[in-house]
C-alpha cells in the first residue's frame, strides 16, 4: 500500500510512484520503475523517461541504438527538458519564500506572554493550510507552481513562529543551531551520495518507508494519549526517550534526501520535462522542513529544565 502522505510518499516524477525506481523489477539498462499511472512510462519498465516506442521526449535517433548495444541510457535530446540549473534555481526560490515569510512570522508575531496565545494561533493556522496545499500538491498530476510557493509562504510562517517560541522562551540560539544542523546533514548525504557510500535501491527506499511509517504511527499514539491523558504522553517528545526519537527523526529525513537526490538524478538521467523541476524542489523543501523541526525540537529537549 502506497503512503499518500506528501512527506512519505515522496511523489515526484511519476503520479502513482513514491520514487522513481523502487515499485518495479529492475530491467537491464536502467532502474526500475512502475508503470501503471505514469504519464512517461510508455512501453518500457526500464525508466520513467526513456520511451524507446513513441516517447514525446526522445529525439536521439541512436538513443535506442545505443541501448541495444549496452551503452548506458541517454537523456532524450530535447531543448525544454529539465536540467540541475531549472532544479537549483526552483528549490531557492521555495526555500526563498519559506524564509522571508518566516522572518516576517519571527518579526511581527511577538511570542511574549502578552502575544504568545494569538502567534501560536496563527502558527498552528498556518501549519495546518500548509499541510492542507502539500496534500493538494502531492495530489495532483503535474507541479503547480503557485501552489508550491503558498505552501512555503503558509509554512514559513509555522516555522517563524515556532523557531521564535524556542529560540526566545527555552534555547537561546536554538533556531540557528537547527539551520545549522539542518545544513550539515544536507551537505553530508549529498557527499556519501555523490562517493556511493549511500546506494538507493529497492531495499533501501523499502526499509526507510517501513520505519518512517512506524515512526509517525508511534508519534500519532503519544499524541493522543497526550491529548486525552494530559502531560507527554507516552513520553516519546520529552527526556530520553524523546532525545532518542529525534535521533531516528533527523536520520529518517537524512535517508528521505537520499532519496530526493536519487530523484533528481533520474529525471536528469532520462529527460524529465523542465516543469519537474518544481516537484523537485517540493521533495527538498519537504525534506528540510523535516529535518529542521527535528533538530528545533531536540535541541528544546536537551535545553529543557522539565
Amino acid at each position: 500500500m502506497r503512503s499518500r502522505n506528501p512527506v512519505f510518499s515522496r511523489r515526484g516524477f511519476s503520479r502513482d510512484n513514491g520514487y522513481a525506481g523502487f515499485n518495479a523489477a529492475p530491467q537491464a539498462g536502467g532502474p526500475a520503475v512502475a508503470t501503471q499511472g505514469n504519464p512517461y512510462a510508455q512501453g518500457t519498465q526500464g525508466t520513467p523517461y526513456a520511451q524507446p516506442v513513441g516517447n514525446p521526449y526522445a529525439q536521439n535517433p541512436y538513443a535506442q541504438q545505443d541501448q541495444q548495444y549496452g551503452a548506458p541510457p541517454q537523456a532524450p535530446v530535447t531543448a525544454d527538458r529539465m536540467t540541475m540549473d531549472d532544479v537549483v534555481i526552483r528549490t531557492a526560490s521555495t526555500l526563498g519564500v519559506l524564509v522571508v515569510t518566516a522572518a516576517l512570522a519571527w518579526a511581527l508575531l511577538p511570542v511574549d506572554d502578552a502575544n504568545i496565545g494569538r502567534s501560536i494561533g496563527f502558527g498552528i493556522g498556518a501549519a495546518v493550510i500548509g499541510m492542507v496545499l502539500a496534500l493538494v500538491q502531492s495530489f495532483k498530476r503535474k507541479a503547480s507552481p503557485a501552489l508550491i510557493l503558498t505552501y512555503a509562504a503558509f509554512e514559513g510562517v509555522f516555522l517563524g513562529v515556532i523557531s521564535s517560541v524556542v529560540d526566545n522562551r527555552i534555547a537561546d540560539g536554538a533556531a540557528m543551531q537547527a539551520v545549522i544542523g539542518t545544513m550539515a546533514v544536507f551537505a553530508g548525504v549529498l557527499i556519501a551520495y555523490k562517493a556511493g557510500w549511500i546506494r538507493v535501491n529497492r531495499r533501501f527506499y523499502g526499509f526507510v518507508m517501513a520505519a518512517a511509517l512506524g515512526f509517525v504511527f508511534l508519534m500519532m499514539v503519544n499524541l493522543m494519549f497526550a491529548v486525552f491523558g494530559g502531560g507527554d504522553g507516552l513520553g516519546f517528545r520529552s527526556g530520553t526517550l524523546g532525545v532518542v526519537f529525534g535521533i531516528v527523526g533527523i536520520i529518517l529525513g537524512a535517508c528521505f534526501l537520499a532519496m530526493d537526490f536519487k530523484q533528481v538524478e533520474d529525471g536528469l538521467a532520462y529527460g524529465a520535462p523542465r516543469e519537474e523541476a518544481w516537484l523537485a524542489a517540493f521533495g527538498l523543501t519537504l525534506t528540510l522542513v523535516w529535518l529542521y523541526l527535528e533538530f528545533l525540537r531536540l535541541i528544546a529537549i536537551l535545553n529543557s529544565n522539565d
